[in-house]
């Protein structure tokens, strides 16, 4: 983070902590959740967004563990749901930003349906995948991400299955904006979740995060010795869909986190809808008390004294 961001955030300060609660936190030691945390606050504080301009949709697990330590709008749904939740509040409401958290379980298994349509329809929403290959909170069974070969519960003699290159699968979508980072590394998820605030469309981030406790597979040392970043990599055009899928291809040596691909110009969801050309009004403003009485039969069913 430069001098100016850092200096602006400690200037911000006051706004940060308004997003505290009292709730205990009790993800494990050295968990990533505890950096995506402090990343996207910092994000929101940075952007300039109060309490009621944002709200935040949770799937089950362990990055849903987050759903009470934002004192703002939160919403913690169902396994592999959040999307569909979130997606139903974004096009009621464009003038609230909603941010959407999931594991790699709810993502690509229970929740890949959801996750493919959100990314085609370019829902107006932040959408935060928390990949820490395993499904954490139920004591580390292997998930779609779990590298090939790794010992977890339910694989003890090893994973046999080749994993899902997430970046490569959401690419293939035609989506509007994809990017990556690393736990280890608040400084640069809170300028991509920055970047990410500020797109129209489904902004889709992956964050890359070890698990303490299940994944002995992927620590933060093994992060930190192949995570390169986009912002290094001289000419890289982030405009370039094709450049983004050949450098997602390496999930091994060199893994580049940054913005990896942006279409500026791709229209979003609510925007393309004909039936609301010329509306200025939110879909939640136009919510409505109807009396249904004439619409209904006139027999009412009556319980049998028995």
């Amino acid at each position: 983070m430069d001098k100016k961001t850092r200096d602006n955030l400690i200037a911000k300060s006051n706004d940060f902590l308004k997003y505290e609660t009292d709730k205990v936190i009790t993800w494990c030691s050295n968990c990533g959740n505890y950096g995506i945390q402090n990343a996207i606050t910092r994000a929101l504080v940075l952007e300039g967004f109060g309490r009621r301009d944002f709200m935040m949709c949770f799937d089950i697990g362990c990055s849903g563990n987050g759903s009470d330590k934002v004192e703002a709008t939160t919403v913690h749904g169902l396994h592999g749901r959040v999307i569909s939740l979130a997606a139903g509040a974004a096009v009621a409401n464009q003038r609230m930003k909603v941010i959407a958290f999931a594991g790699d379980g709810a993502t690509f298994s229970e929740g890949v349906n959801h996750l493919v349509h959100g990314v085609r329809n370019d829902y107006p929403m932040l959408f935060v995948h928390h990949n820490n290959e395993n499904y954490g909170l139920t004591i580390g069974q292997a998930s779609a991400t779990t590298p090939c070969g790794a010992k977890m519960a339910g694989a003890p003699d090893g994973v046999v299955i080749d994993p899902i290159n997430t970046l490569e699968f959401v690419l293939s979508l035609k989506p509007s904006f994809v990017a990556r980072s690393f736990s280890g590394n608040v400084d640069h998820m809170t300028s991509v979740f920055r970047e990410a605030l500020k797109h129209k469309g489904f902004a889709y981030v992956e964050v890359l995060q070890a698990c303490p406790t299940y994944n002995k597979t992927t620590p933060d040392a093994w992060y930190a010795q192949r995570v390169r970043y986009i912002e290094d990599l001289e000419g890289y055009d982030k405009g370039d869909i094709w450049a983004a899928r050949k450098i997602v291809e390496d999930m091994e040596e060199n893994i580049y986190c940054g913005v990896l691909y942006e279409n500026a110009s791709k229209r979003d969801f609510m925007s393309v809808q004909k039936s609301r050309e010329g509306i200025k009004t939110e879909l939640v403003d136009e919510v409505k008390h109807f009396d249904v009485t004439e619409l209904m039969p006139e027999w009412r069913w009556v319980p049998s004294a028995g």
